[in-house]
């Protein structure tokens, strides 16, 4: 992960994004990192994802590494959770232990990633549903809308905010009107969709800056920003603008128990995160039995 962050800073954001990405469709099991086959359409292509998650190579690499050390003994889905860690702590935020022991999926779906992964333009009371329905709390979902301290996200999340909130032909009321003429800038109408901004103001470290910059009206994505403009989330983002170690803390609370999420499904450990082991048929249709 040092080496990945080395050769291109952003990639370690792009790694932490997997843990949600993988864990919230049905349980944290790899089942992201697998390649689409001919009888089956993955994660990697579905909405929320395709032209959006990226640095898949840096698992290869520390997959490769874990297989010359000890063969068949880490599952990509850890890999996932140690690596979603270290991209935190690396980036200058908080460290912790992380369970270990999960199994790889012997399969994926783009259609579950589809229902289930939330788009850019969802407001605070959707993603409190959402998060409920994993019982992860309003404070769970703030700290770890928190993830979005580093990174960047592509215009194309963001042009309807800029341009059309709500089908009303104008840009949301809530932008600040510095931040807006910034955002129009870096996103022209008509423009290239696939160019990025920073998430937060300092976007290679891992800090409160993003919460300031919700409480100044400078969140980059509406889902971002809905959660200081509703009540429920409000007080949150608040307190961890006043203090980093609640959030470093509650962030750390929240990834340990999206960790925890498992589908009750049989796995394996992948020798290949982006494929399944080979098998003979008869076992393979036992597992899935």
């Amino acid at each position: 992960m040092y080496k990945a962050m080395i050769r291109e800073p952003r990639s370690v954001a792009s790694v932490m994004r997997f843990q949600f990405h993988d864990c919230f469709v049905n349980g944290c099991d790899a089942s992201l990192l697998l390649d689409d086959t001919p009888t089956m359409l993955g994660e990697k292509l579905s909405l929320s994802n395709i032209d959006s998650l990226r640095s898949y190579q840096v698992v290869d690499e520390v997959k490769e590494a874990l297989e010359k050390a000890c063969p068949g003994t880490v599952s990509c889905a850890d890999i996932i959770i140690m690596a979603s860690r270290d991209a935190v702590a690396l980036s200058g935020g908080p460290n912790w232990k992380v369970k270990l022991g999960r199994k790889d999926s012997l399969t994926a779906s783009q259609a579950d990633s589809d229902n289930i992964m939330p788009s850019p333009r969802a407001n605070a009371s959707y993603l409190i549903e959402l998060f409920d329905k994993f019982n992860l709390s309003v404070k769970d979902l703030v700290a770890l809308s928190g993830s979005h301290s580093i990174g960047q996200g592509r215009c194309f999340s963001i042009m309807f905010r800029l341009y059309n909130q709500s089908g009303t032909g104008r840009p949301d009321p809530t932008l600040e009107p510095k931040f807006r003429e910034k955002l129009d800038k870096l996103c022209p109408l008509g423009g290239d969709e696939n160019v990025t901004g920073d998430l937060d103001a300092t976007p290679q470290l891992f800090d409160n800056q993003y919460f300031k910059d919700l409480v100044a009206g400078r969140g980059f994505l509406n889902s971002d920003q809905t959660l200081f403009t509703f009540p429920q989330t409000r007080e949150y983002v608040r307190l961890f603008s006043r203090d980093q170690s609640e959030f470093f803390k509650a962030f750390v609370e929240g990834m340990i128990k999206m960790g925890d999420l498992q589908s009750g499904r049989p796995g394996e450990v992948r020798n290949n995160c982006r494929v399944v082991n080979h098998r003979p048929i008869n076992i393979l249709l036992e597992s899935l039995a």
